[in-house]
């Protein structure tokens, strides 16, 4: 539920702001795709920070390409 409520703004993001903009991403998945991901993977403190980290490099210097979300390790 809790992870809920920190997706439902991206995804606001992703029906109506995202497609005004045009498609601008430098990575695969995209940077709110990738947050999404990251916030189901491992939860909104550690999954809003591995997000707002891959915002950061995104930028005309910054690097491009497939880039998606560490998983995490299953301990036997």
């Amino acid at each position: 539920m809790i992870k809920k409520i920190f997706i439902l703004p991206i995804r606001f993001y992703q029906i109506f702001i995202s497609p005004m903009l045009g498609k601008n991403c430098r990575f695969q998945p995209t940077c709110s795709r990738y947050m999404i991901e990251a916030i189901e993977e491992w939860g909104p403190l550690k999954g809003i920070y591995l997000g707002l980290r891959r915002i950061s490099k995104c930028h005309p210097w910054g690097p491009h390409g497939h880039d998606p979300v560490p998983k995490k390790q299953d301990n036997p």
